[in-house]
C-alpha cells in the first residue's frame, strides 16, 4: 500500500482552478507533488480516496486530468494503472529524430547529448514523437548512450502525406518524409478515390507496435506531384504545420479594423514627425521594423521602431494560443504561412508607409566607436515616411550608382545618418570579433501557371547589413534590460563549437597551415580563421567545415551562455514579433517593466518560459525543415528539364559513398556516386573530407570545382544524381601508366573475389 499522508495539504493553486471551473479539482502541480512524494505507484482510486472525492463527477474529472498529465509527459502510468513520477524511474524524456535507415535519436528535454535508439526500439516510434526511454548501455567507442523505449508520451502525427501504391492487392502509402522509412498500410474497408501515384493524406487509425505496421485510411487526395503549389501542400502536411485559422481566431479578428483607433494612440510618445523608414526586399509584404537616426555631438541617436504586436495580441487569447502553436511564420518560395492573421501581420502590425502605427521603440545613444552608451524603450506612435528597397538604398548611399529616386533624394540626409551609424556599429562588431560568415541564397521565379521558370541568386549588399546591425543593437538592449530587471524571457543563445568535432576540425585546418585551440576556442579564434582564408581558393570549403563544427542556436531563459557567433554576452530577439513568438514574449517583458518598473506580477514564470523556449526552438527547426523540403522539391522539378546538361559545381560534402556537389549560382545539391569516379578505387578520408584514389592518388575534397552532368532526378525521393565530367581547371590524371596500374589492381581484386566465391560455394555444397 502507498504510504499515508497524515493530512491534506492545502492546494496553493486552488484559487486559479476555482476561477476556471465550477467544481474545481486538485491542480496539476498538487497532483504531481503528491505522486512524487509516494514511494510506490499510486492508482487513480487511491488518489481519489486521499482527496476524499466521493462524487462520481469529481472522480471522473480526476481520471481525465491524470490521463492528460500522462499524455503531456508529467507523470507515467504503468501497465497496472499505477501513476508514478519520472524521477522515480530514472527515465529520460525527449523528442524523437528518425533517420531514413531506420534508427533514430532521442533529443532530451533537459538538454545534453542525444540518445541513440537502434532500429528495434524505433519500430513503435515516428519522427517527432515525444517519448520516455531508459538508458540501456553506453557505447564507449562512439561516445554515446543507447536507450530503450519505455513509453510514447505524445504522438507527433495524426495524419501523414505520401504517395499511394498498390502491389498484389495490398494498398499502402509511402510517406513523403524520408525520416519515416516504413509504409502505412491502408484499411480497405474504407473506400477512397486515390489512384496509384497520387499524393494523399492518410489519417492514422493504428500506430505502429513492435510487430505491426502503421494502419490508416485515406482522408483526402491532393493530386499528382506536378500540380502547381504541391510542394508547399506536401511540406505543410508532412511537418504538421498549422495553416488554417480556427473559429475562435476568426471571431477575434473581426474586432480589428484597418486603422489605429484614436483611443489606442493615447498615453504614447508621439514620434510621427521623425523620418522613420522601412528598408526591405522588393517582394516583402509585412514591415515589422522602421529606423531613424540623428547625429549627436558624441555620436548618434538611433531609433529602432518595432510593431507593437503585444498591444493587439492579449495573453491567452485565441490568437495568442494559435501563435504559440505555430511559433513562427513559415516562408516558402512565393508564399508565407504567417504566425499571426493577415489583418495583423500585413495590416495593423505592418509599418506601411504614410500610416499611423503603434510601436515599441528602442532609442539608443551610440558613440563613434559603435558602443551603446545608453538606451531606453518607449511605447510610441510613429508614421513611416517611406517604404524603401535594399537595392535602391545600397545604390544611393553606398555605391553612388545612377540617379536616386525622388523619394530617396528627399530622405538623403536621414539615410546618410544611417550609413554613418552603420559604419560605427560595424567597427564595434569587428572589434568584438563577431564571426563573418558569407552565405548564399536563391529566389525562385515562376511563370503564370506557377511552374518554376528560373532560379536566381540573391545579392546581399550593404543596405542589408545596415538594417542587420540596427536590429542587433536593439536586440542587445532588450536582452540587457530584461536580464538586469530579472524578468523571465527567452534569449537567443548560441553555445558555440561542438566539442566532439573540434579535434577533427583542428586537424583539418592544420593541413592548410591554420591553427585552432582545441580546448576552448573563442569567437576571436573563429573570426581570425575566417579573415585568414578570405581570398583563398579553398575559402568556401574551409568555411563549410567551420560552420558544421558549431552548435545550433536556440531559445532559452539561460542568462549566462550568450551568443557565440555574434560574440555577445547578452542577446535576445526583439525585432520581429509579427513572425517569431520569442520576440512577442520579449515585448511583453519590456512593456511590463515600462508600466510596472519591476518584475512583480509578470504573467510568465521561469518554468513557463523554459517550456516555451523548448517549443519555439522545435517549431523553428520544423519551419526550416519544411521550407527546405519545398525548395528541394522545386529544385528537382527545375532540373527535370535539364537532364543531360552540364553545369559547374563545388563539392560541399564528402562521404564514403560519393561526393555531394552544389551547382554554382543555382545552389542545387546532387550526388556524384563513388562508382561514377572513373579509373580508380577511392578511399574515404573523414578528417580531411576527401576521397583519395588508391593508385593515382587523385583526390576529391570539399571546395573542389567540378564539371558535372545531370544524370537522374527522382521526384519521389527528392534526389539528384550527377555524372562527373571532369575537374574545373585541374584535369584528372589520364596517363597510360596509371590506367595500367588500375587495370592490374582491378584484375587482382577480381581474382580475389572469384576465389572467395568459389570457397563459399564449396562450403555451401558441404552443408
Amino acid at each position: 500500500m502507498p504510504k499515508k499522508t497524515p493530512q491534506l495539504i492545502e492546494d496553493p493553486y486552488i484559487s486559479r482552478e476555482s476561477a476556471k471551473y465550477d467544481r474545481p479539482i486538485a491542480s496539476r502541480e498538487f497532483l504531481l507533488n503528491f505522486i512524487e512524494s509516494q514511494s510506490v505507484p499510486v492508482s487513480h482510486e487511491h488518489i481519489a480516496d486521499f482527496l476524499k472525492y466521493d462524487d462520481e463527477d469529481l472522480v471522473d474529472a480526476l481520471r481525465r486530468r491524470l490521463r492528460a498529465m500522462t499524455r503531456d509527459g508529467q507523470i507515467f502510468r504503468n501497465r497496472r494503472g499505477g501513476y508514478l513520477s519520472f524521477d522515480h524511474m530514472d527515465l529520460v524524456k525527449g523528442y524523437v529524430q528518425s533517420h531514413p535507415d531506420g534508427f533514430g535519436f532521442l533529443k532530451p528535454e533537459s538538454g545534453g547529448k542525444d540518445i541513440f535508439l537502434p532500429e528495434r526500439q524505433m519500430r513503435q516510434l515516428m519522427n517527432g514523437d515525444k517519448a520516455a526511454v531508459k538508458i540501456e548501455k553506453f557505447d564507449s567507442r562512439r561516445d554515446r548512450r543507447e536507450g530503450a523505449l519505455v513509453a510514447v508520451l505524445e504522438r507527433a502525427h495524426q495524419s501523414i502525406v505520401g504517395r499511394f501504391h498498390r502491389d498484389s492487392g495490398i494498398e499502402s502509402v509511402l510517406p513523403d518524409d524520408r525520416r519515416m522509412p516504413r509504409d502505412i498500410l491502408i484499411n480497405r474497408d474504407v473506400g477512397h478515390a486515390a489512384k496509384v501515384g497520387d499524393i494523399v493524406v492518410v489519417r492514422i487509425t493504428e500506430y505502429p507496435t513492435q510487430h505491426t505496421q502503421t494502419i490508416g485510411i485515406i482522408e483526402s487526395v491532393l493530386g499528382q506531384d506536378n500540380a502547381p503549389g504541391m510542394e508547399v501542400t506536401i511540406a505543410l502536411n508532412t511537418h504538421g504545420i498549422p495553416h488554417q485559422w480556427d473559429e475562435a481566431v476568426l471571431r477575434e479578428i473581426k474586432t480589428f479594423t484597418g486603422q489605429v483607433a484614436e483611443s489606442d494612440k493615447q498615453n504614447r510618445r508621439d514620434l510621427r514627425e521623425m523620418h522613420f523608414v522601412t528598408i526591405d526586399g522588393a517582394d516583402a509584404r509585412d514591415f515589422d521594423d522602421a529606423v531613424y537616426c540623428e547625429p549627436r555631438d558624441k555620436g548618434f541617436r538611433l531609433y529602432v521602431a518595432i510593431a507593437d504586436v503585444a498591444h493587439y495580441v492579449s495573453i491567452d487569447s485565441a490568437i495568442d494560443q494559435e501563435a504559440t502553436r505555430r511559433g513562427t511564420s513559415v516562408y516558402f518560395p512565393g508564399e508565407v504561412v504567417p504566425m499571426l492573421p493577415e489583418v495583423l501581420s500585413n495590416g495593423l502590425c505592418s509599418l506601411n508607409p504614410k500610416l499611423d502605427r503603434l510601436c515599441l521603440v528602442c532609442s539608443m545613444e551610440i558613440d563613434h566607436q559603435g558602443r551603446i552608451t545608453d538606451y531606453q524603450f518607449i511605447e510610441a506612435l510613429i508614421h513611416s515616411h517611406a517604404r524603401l528597397i535594399y537595392d535602391d538604398v545600397a545604390a544611393a548611399i553606398f555605391e553612388s550608382k545612377g540617379k536616386a529616386s525622388p523619394e530617396i533624394m528627399a530622405l538623403r540626409s536621414d539615410l546618410d545618418n544611417l550609413r554613418q551609424v552603420y559604419a560605427a556599429l560595424a567597427k564595434a562588431r569587428k572589434k568584438r570579433h563577431a564571426i563573418e560568415f558569407e552565405t548564399s541564397e536563391v529566389v525562385f521565379k515562376y511563370n503564370q501557371q506557377r511552374k518554376i521558370e528560373s532560379i536566381e541568386p540573391i545579392q546581399r549588399n550593404k543596405a542589408h547589413m545596415l538594417i542587420e546591425e540596427c536590429m542587433i543593437a536593439a536586440n542587445i538592449c532588450a536582452a540587457k534590460l530584461l536580464k538586469k530587471q530579472k524578468i523571465p524571457t527567452l534569449y537567443r543563445i548560441h553555445e558555440g563549437p561542438n566539442s566532439d568535432k573540434l579535434p577533427n576540425l583542428a586537424e583539418f585546418l592544420a593541413g592548410f597551415g591554420i591553427s585552432l585551440a582545441v580546448e576552448k576556442p573563442t569567437p576571436k579564434d573563429y573570426a581570425r580563421i575566417i579573415e585568414q582564408i578570405k581570398g583563398r581558393p579553398e575559402f568556401a570549403m574551409i568555411q563549410t567545415v567551420i560552420l558544421r563544427s558549431l552548435m545550433q542556436a536556440n531559445y532559452s531563459p539561460d542568462t549566462k551562455t550568450g551568443h557565440f557567433g555574434l560574440a555577445l554576452g547578452d542577446y535576445a530577439h526583439f525585432t520581429s514579433p509579427i513572425r517569431r513568438y520569442p520576440d512577442l514574449l520579449v515585448h511583453r517583458g519590456i512593456k511590463h517593466w515600462i508600466r510596472q518598473g519591476n518584475k512583480d506580477g509578470f504573467h510568465y514564470d521561469l518554468a513557463h518560459i523554459t517550456s516555451l523556449g523548448e517549443s519555439c526552438s522545435r517549431f523553428e527547426r520544423r519551419a526550416d525543415d519544411a521550407s527546405r523540403d519545398a525548395a528541394d522539391w522545386l529544385k528537382c522539378e527545375y532540373l527535370l528539364k535539364h537532364i543531360g546538361q552540364q553545369f559547374s559545381g563545388i563539392v560541399t560534402g564528402v562521404t564514403s559513398f560519393g561526393l555531394f556537389v552544389q551547382l554554382e549560382k543555382l545552389l542545387i545539391d546532387g550526388l556524384v556516386h563513388v562508382t561514377a569516379l572513373k579509373r580508380d578505387y577511392y578511399q574515404f578520408d573523414p578528417v580531411r573530407h576527401r576521397l583519395v584514389g588508391e593508385v593515382t592518388k587523385r583526390s576529391y575534397q570539399l571546395g573542389d570545382r567540378l564539371q558535372v552532368e545531370v544524370a537522374r532526378v527522382d521526384m519521389e525521393e527528392r534526389k539528384i544524381d550527377f555524372d562527373l565530367i571532369g575537374s574545373v581547371g585541374t584535369p584528372p590524371d589520364q596517363n597510360k601508366k596509371s590506367r595500367a596500374r588500375i587495370s592490374v589492381l582491378a584484375k587482382k581484386r577480381g581474382q580475389k573475389r572469384s576465389r572467395s566465391l568459389r570457397k563459399k560455394s564449396k562450403i555451401k555444397k558441404q552443408r
